[in-house]
């Protein structure tokens, strides 16, 4: 059994070869909540990494801890939550050389160490790693246009090259210097009109409720895009959006990414997306990281009991009507109050009595770059 925590670099370690490669690595983070009633472990030994242009997945039911775990890597855990264990591994380095032209060296940074109101954790979160919130309604102030919202980011977080003039060296050698208010407009104009917004000369100065649903999830990806992220975490971006509008802010996603080698972390409940979308999945339950497989393993040779329930209870296509919907017996357990050994036996078909009641699974390596937590794999 090979162990999924190994020895990893922190924060003043040198990088690998591979790093220029590598841009996030979570290792058995864990994130608590104190409440009057106990304590709640939202997110308990996850562990996963996140290559640059890579899409990852976050699979699980409501509750299971996708959320809680985006809002780690960004340390916006609202209170009473925090890390408790683990580490956030940012592999960071800047696209802005510095006036003798070289660009800093990667450095690791363990984000779980930072101050989440510190002046690093502020450049990282938005300008670096970039977020959409699952419902851009709430997200955006009602009191500002999208232009207002877009212009906001881009003058915190994005530079433009100053033009020298010279012989040939010194052309080479860039500097950098802060967006004015009207380059931040025409930025915002651009990028709305990039993520498929009719007139965006009109749309910027549109308030969110003058917008659609779909131009508001639009205005969202326009902000998170407009400071050119490393990576992107999208949390539900496609909820409460009719079909074809969430197929076309998957495109814009798609394409966006390609050009700009962008890294995805998308999470989800819908099976669909998730299969048209992701490299590599990862699949939550309670808390707790349950399988993870690249996405071609995942939906044709699953193994954890959960991940297959979850499978067959998507809808299919086919000639019978009137078929009872399959769906995961009984109910979430209550988060204050687990079962002992595995937290899915209560509901689990492959029940074991004795064992699943009473061990808690390792990891276990089942096949190239698959892993799960099921005592169905343990030798």
């Amino acid at each position: 059994m090979e162990n999924l925590s190994p020895q990893v670099p922190v924060a003043t370690a040198a990088p690998s070869a591979d790093a220029r490669q590598t841009l996030i690595e979570v290792r058995d983070l864990k994130v608590e909540f104190d409440i009057r009633g106990g304590v709640v472990k939202a997110v308990d030994g996850l562990t996963f990494d996140i290559r640059r242009g890579q899409t990852v997945g976050i699979i699980g039911e409501s509750g299971c801890g996708k959320s809680v775990t985006a809002r780690a890597i960004l340390r916006m855990v609202p209170k009473p939550g925090k890390i408790t264990g683990g580490e956030i591994l940012y592999y960071r380095y800047s696209r802005y050389p510095d006036k003798s032209g070289k660009t800093k060296e990667i450095e690791v940074i363990d984000m779980t160490k930072l101050d989440p109101d510190g002046e690093l954790v502020r450049q990282i979160r938005g300008g670096e790693i970039a977020m959409i919130f699952q419902e851009p309604m709430s997200s955006l102030t009602p009191v500002y246009t999208a232009g207002t919202h877009l212009n906001e980011a881009i003058t915190l977080h994005r530079l433009l090259p100053i033009k020298k003039l010279g012989d040939q060296m010194a052309e080479k050698i860039m500097q950098y210097r802060p967006v004015t208010k009207e380059e931040a407009r025409e930025i915002a104009v651009q990028m709305l009109r990039r993520v498929g917004i009719p007139k965006p000369e009109q749309r910027v100065d549109s308030y969110p409720h003058q917008l659609s649903g779909g131009q508001r999830q639009r205005v969202m990806i326009a902000i998170a895009l407009s400071t050119e992220p490393y990576m992107l975490i999208a949390d539900e971006p496609t909820t409460a959006l009719d079909v074809s509008i969430e197929a076309q802010i998957l495109d814009i996603m798609r394409e966006l990414q390609k050009t700009a080698n962008m890294a995805i972390m998308f999470i989800t409940h819908n099976l669909g997306v998730i299969a048209s979308m992701a490299e590599e999945i990862v699949v939550m339950y309670m808390g707790k990281q349950v399988e993870r497989a690249k996405v071609v393993d995942l939906f044709y040779n699953p193994k954890h009991p959960y991940t297959k329930a979850l499978l067959q209870s998507v809808p299919k296509l086919g000639p019978k009507t009137g078929a009872r919907l399959a769906s995961i017996e009984g109910m979430v357990p209550d988060p204050l109050h687990l079962p002992t050994g595995c937290v899915f036996h209560p509901r689990c078909p492959a029940f074991m009595a004795g064992k699943c009641d009473k061990l808690i699974p390792n990891w276990t390596k089942v096949g190239e770059n698959h892993w799960v937590r099921c005592l169905l794999y343990e030798e």
